[in-house]
């Protein structure tokens, strides 16, 4: 049995993540101030012995002893962290900074839940690791992008300086149950919208392309790497490299939902990547990984937790 800490455990990763981790009975210390998690997440965790909720903000100092940690907390909703953008950034900059002073403490690993948005708007597709990213750092993203570029700068400084076991992973657009229902995020958006037979929101033409890869397989990939050799520390890319441009994934949801919803279409949003593919080849040789679930298959079972979701707010 370990002792891990999983800050923004109440989170859409985060959460799967706990579930897992207390599923093999290790014990699991899940912090969260459910700034964007959600309690209704680990409700199903709070009865476990293994399982302790912690209540607190990441950018406030913690001390306790643990052998592993998880780093997912920040804001990822575009709508969130442009409405708080200080408190994103600190929960980027300081949180990783409290958490690297405990893994330091504690001899613990530590693994950064980084993100595709380091790359900005990249110039560069797919985009590799060594890439260093196309970045507005003044702009109403850069609150987020910018927050977890200082944060795997911190991450990669205290394993030179002290030695500290790191993991960072950047991880590209993920998908699956347990998505906020008003995080802003194009899955959940159109799933919703098509759900509740709203027009589809799509902003720009549509023709921007994203990779998205279910919950399951990120979370496999997380698993991995943290279990990987200490000379591995990343950053190593997780997605899925095939892309979808936004208006098939709007196609796509219509059919599985059979929706007679329309397509209403939206000024282009400042800063929004263009193009987002992965380059998961160091995640292949370094890890043995690569997606598996197909697009249809995640979004069945994404639809059907809305539904669900959807079923529970009517009742």
């Amino acid at each position: 049995m370990k002792r891990i800490l999983v800050s923004g455990g109440a989170g859409f990763l985060g959460s799967h993540l706990c579930e897992q981790l207390v599923d093999e009975e290790n014990e699991v210390i899940c912090l969260d101030n459910f700034f964007s998690g959600s309690e209704q997440n680990i409700s199903h965790l709070l009865s476990s012995s293994n399982f302790k909720l912690l209540v607190q903000d990441v950018s406030m100092p913690l001390s306790i002893e643990v052998d592993e940690i998880y780093n997912f907390a920040c804001p990822a909703s575009p709508l969130l962290y442009q409405r708080f953008p200080i408190e994103t950034f600190k929960s980027s900059v300081l949180g990783s900074l409290n958490l690297l002073e405990l893994a330091k403490a504690s001899g613990a690993k530590i693994f950064q839940a980084s993100t595709s948005e380091v790359y900005g708007d990249p110039l560069l597709h797919p985009q590799p690791e060594s890439y260093f990213g196309n970045v507005n750092p003044i702009g109403p993203r850069a609150c987020y992008d910018e927050g977890k570029r200082s944060a795997e700068t911190l991450f990669f400084d205290f394993h030179r300086q002290y030695q500290v076991g790191i993991k960072v992973m950047r991880i590209f657009n993920t998908y699956g149950p347990r998505m906020s229902a008003t995080d802003g995020r194009v899955v959940s958006n159109l799933i919703l919208q098509a759900l509740q037979r709203k027009n589809l929101t799509i902003f720009g033409d549509g023709s921007q392309t994203r990779s998205f890869c279910f919950v399951e397989d990120t979370i496999r990939a997380i698993r991995l790497m943290m279990a990987s050799p200490k000379e591995i520390t990343g950053p190593i890319n997780v997605g899925n490299p095939t892309e979808c441009t936004i208006l098939e994934l709007a196609s796509l949801i219509l059919e599985l939902t059979g929706s007679s919803s329309q397509l209403s279409f939206l000024p282009q949003r400042t800063d929004d990547p263009v193009q987002r593919q992965p380059s998961v080849e160091l995640a292949k040789t370094e890890l043995s990984w690569q997606p598996t679930y197909p697009l249809k298959e995640g979004l069945l079972k994404t639809i059907a937790y809305f539904e669900s979701f959807l079923k529970k707010d009517v009742d």
